[in-house]
């Protein structure tokens, strides 16, 4: 999955007048709830199925394009712009409420994949990718901020587990449609035909989203400013990460030029924009943020290469790579589910240290269909419990943000959260996507679509997935460490 959960926007977490707030009563399809739970659960549909057909297509996307070599660009690309997404839609939210970014949001979303399907090279290609990015960044606050606005805390983790489970179908679904859609008619109309998608789910949310979360949190308060050292932090973020995936796709003495400059911009914006302590990995809210970047970065380089892997190395046509990964939508659901009941509570820590060894035990699995004695189906099942521990990794550490953020906080933790998955999907692709690269990674592909396994260049693949199982390991030593610590402020 490339759209994992993300958690709340960049502002303060109290309600306005119009939300919703009790805390012993009311469901997600209550009177009240119903027809705003549907219309942005609808909107992360979109999203879902969006992030699995999209996957599905990419590899031949890229090998038509002449563009393998840079195969990772197409992933971070979209992580790298969403970042500064995030940080603008969350003050965005906060003067004029989360309608307008929505909007916006879903526009930039649809521009980029036409953009994208209209290429005439991987540049371009990469160029709409990055267009979606910055509107999935949009997107993605504006409905956290919503939650928060509209829903009580202890109906949180219950929408958590229904976004989870909304990428169910589209994980059976979108593998499939889009495979048959590239053999049949190419891979461009994966691309064109999604922005049709976009009317039914706006439409639905839109008049649910005006009552219940439109305007500023306070109406009678003035409208704070723009925090300009924030936007400054996020695009120096943006910038300095995507000029270390540019010189780790470069590979040469010249290319450590941009990364001295990529460097230069990340470290003071994300000690401007994290909790101190979390790079250590202190107890408590640090180690929370930190985990959520480790899970997502991990798990979602690793999850990349699956079917570019699984076509040139196996032989699979782009639909059954696609769909050998399909069973992760519902196991995800699956375990963001579990983590939703309460009597899960007490032992949440604990649930989500197994699920860190389930995600670096099922990454260091998937390169064993390498050996052509191991058959294929074997990434499905390793993923499918990779996806189990996922499903509740990602929803608890919204969770526990919630439970360690002070309310006048809760706004700024919570864009840490979202900083620390995006930056790091980018700065772990930028690893994986280098070691790729400098083991032959450009050779594959070539074949994309044949059925025949090319059996080129196996550790290319190896040299992506092995190390992001022992990120996915660091990860479960994080977890331990996300007890009562205290907070910290960002």
């Amino acid at each position: 999955m490339s759209a994992l959960e993300p958690c709340d926007a960049d502002v303060a977490e109290a309600p306005g007048p119009r939300a919703v707030h009790d805390d012993t009563k009311g469901s997600l399809l209550d009177p009240a709830h119903r027809a705003l739970s549907i219309g942005i659960v609808s909107v992360v549909l979109l999203i879902a199925f969006e992030a699995t057909a999209v996957g599905t297509a990419m590899p031949v996307a890229a090998r038509e394009l002449n563009g393998v070599s840079v195969y990772a660009f197409a992933f971070s690309a979209y992580f790298t712009t969403s970042l500064f997404g995030m940080v603008l839609a969350g003050q965005w939210s906060d003067r004029k409420g989360p309608l307008a970014s929505l909007t916006t949001g879903i526009t930039a979303f649809a521009a980029g994949l036409l953009l994208s399907g209209t290429a005439g090279s991987m540049w371009q290609f990469i160029l709409g990718r990055a267009v979606q990015g910055l509107g999935g960044g949009l997107v993605i606050v504006a409905l956290y901020v919503i939650v928060s606005r509209a829903y009580d805390e202890h109906l949180r983790p219950a929408i958590m587990a229904a976004f989870a489970a909304s990428w169910v179908v589209p994980s059976v679904v979108g593998p499939l449609a889009a495979g048959t859609i590239t053999e049949h008619l190419g891979w461009r109309w994966v691309f064109v035909g999604i922005p049709a998608l976009v009317v039914f789910p706006l439409a639905l949310a839109l008049p649910a989203i005006r009552r219940t979360a439109s305007g500023p949190a306070d109406a009678q308060a003035p409208v704070a400013p723009w925090d300009r050292r924030r936007i400054v932090l996020a695009l120096a973020i943006s910038a300095g990460a995507g000029l270390l995936q540019y010189a780790g796709q470069e590979l040469s003495w010249l290319s450590l030029l941009p990364a001295a400059a990529g460097v230069a911009l990340l470290v003071p914006a994300i000690r401007g924009l994290l909790p101190r302590g979390t790079c250590r990995a202190a107890r408590g809210l640090p180690s929370v943020i930190l985990l959520r970047g480790i899970a997502a970065g991990s798990f979602i380089a690793a999850e990349s290469f699956v079917p570019l892997m699984l076509v040139t190395q196996r032989g699979l046509s782009v639909t059954l790579a696609g769909l050998s990964l399909a069973v992760g939508g519902l196991t995800w659901a699956l375990g963001s589910w579990i983590q939703s009941r309460p009597w899960t509570e007490p032992y949440r820590e604990r649930l989500v240290v197994l699920g860190m060894i389930l995600v670096a035990l099922a990454i260091a699995a998937a390169p064993s269909v390498l050996i052509t004695a191991v058959p294929v189906w074997v990434v499905a099942v390793a993923w499918a419990f990779g996806c189990l521990g996922m499903g509740a990794v990602i929803a608890s550490t919204s969770v526990l943000l919630m439970k360690l953020s002070p309310r006048e906080e809760a706004g700024a933790n919570s864009a840490a959260l979202q900083i620390s998955d995006g930056l790091s999907n980018v700065l772990l692709l930028a690893v994986g996507g280098a070691a790729f690269a400098a083991l032959g990674g450009g050779a594959v592909g070539h074949a994309a679509t044949s059925h025949a396994a090319t059996g080129s260049h196996p550790a290319a693949f190896a040299a992506v997935f092995l190390p992001m199982a022992g990120v996915a390991a660091v990860g479960a030593w994080v977890a331990a460490r996300m007890g009562e610590g205290g907070t910290v402020r960002a």
